[in-house]
């Protein structure tokens, strides 16, 4: 049975993720900060294992990665991230948050996937996919604005292709997905597709992927997108 672990999966596109992997037969390790309660995610039916998870501490990253050692991980799916707060321009900029954003949406995409890529090397399929968002790409910005999520996801695309080429030997196929702008609590009511669409957009897009695709950066629907 395949497997795949979703980080930040107890809402928006983490737990419409878990909810169409399990219901397809999956084997679906879920990750969330809070593990007692997890919200919808108990609810959802099918083997599904919930981790507690807080993507931006080395130690619990390290000693989950060490409680799963013996399983392969077909997938392994970075979705955990974090907005940031709004309207920050520079005449009032939050650093300590802008550090915060980077920690979570920057850095643990590879913490997390350096410590499973052992997991994912023996697995069948052999894919990291990282959610990132058209907001990271240097091109397309011609509005300006929001410093810290923007920086935060052009820097993991970079920080991400960098990975997929250190790994080659592995054989891994690493990509970056831009999710859509999707309704969720981050895209808000007024986004322009909802949270199955997004996801299965993105499923289709995952599961077409092959080497020849590894630091690459996707659209929801499989188009590239320029950096």
């Amino acid at each position: 049975m395949s497997t795949v672990m979703i980080t930040g999966s107890n809402r928006g596109i983490g737990l419409e993720f878990t909810r169409q992997y399990a219901a397809d037969g999956w084997t679906v390790i879920a990750t969330c900060r809070n593990p007692i309660q997890p919200g919808e995610l108990s609810a959802i039916p099918g083997d599904i294992q919930v981790h507690g998870l807080d993507v931006s501490d080395q130690r619990q990253v390290d000693r989950l990665a060490a409680d799963l050692k013996d399983r392969s991980i077909d997938i392994l799916i970075n979705n955990a991230g974090i907005f940031g707060p709004r309207n920050i321009g520079i005449d009032n900029m939050d650093y300590q948050a802008w550090t915060d954003v980077i920690g979570v949406n920057t850095l643990s995409p590879l913490r997390i996937s350096s410590a499973f890529i052992k997991h994912v090397a023996q697995s069948e399929m052999k894919k990291i996919i990282t959610i990132s968002s058209i907001m990271g790409s240097i091109s397309k910005n011609d509005s300006g604005g929001e410093y810290i999520y923007r920086s935060s996801k052009a820097a993991v695309n970079m920080v991400m292709r960098s990975f997929a080429h250190s790994i080659d030997a592995h054989e891994i196929t690493v990509a970056m997905f831009h999710p859509g702008w999707v309704k969720t609590d981050m895209g808000g009511e007024s986004a322009s597709i909802d949270v199955k669409t997004s996801v299965s957009g993105l499923r289709s897009s995952i599961a077409g992927l092959n080497v020849k695709d590894t630091g690459s950066f996707f659209n929801y629907d499989g188009e590239p997108l320029p950096w």
